[in-house]
């Protein structure tokens, strides 16, 4: 099993920019496939952005395309949330997520095995 705490979070003004790390317990924190996750009340859990176990492959959506990066450093258990030219609507509750299985695209909430407690970005316009 693996353990994340989401940081980094926080208010910005329209085209800034924030940087949210997600830390994760274990030792095989490299075995697992990472992603990024957000939502708003009411709405359902949208995929941002995930990354492969060794870093070499990234998948983004479309609408951060270009403005967001994600990263991860296994020595230090930790994958990580570039965020650039930010919007009103990227405000939300930013979840770090974790599976075994390779696949990057996988866009669903369910296909993703632990999660963590979340990190609210407000974006102000």
């Amino acid at each position: 099993q693996v353990q994340l705490v989401e940081s980094g979070g926080g208010l910005v003004q329209t085209g800034g920019s924030l940087k949210l790390s997600c830390a994760a317990s274990g030792r095989t924190f490299s075995s697992y496939t990472m992603a990024w996750f957000r939502q708003n009340p009411g709405k359902e859990r949208e995929f941002v952005a995930a990354i492969s176990n060794s870093g070499s492959s990234t998948y983004y959506t479309d609408s951060v395309k270009g403005r967001f990066t994600i990263s991860r450093d296994n020595a230090k258990n930790t994958v990580y949330l570039q965020m650039n030219s930010l919007k009103p609507e990227d405000t939300a509750v930013y979840y770090c997520a974790a599976r075994l299985r390779a696949a990057l695209a996988a866009i669903t909430p369910v296909e993703w095995d632990y999660w963590g407690q979340g990190t609210q970005v407000t974006v102000s316009s």
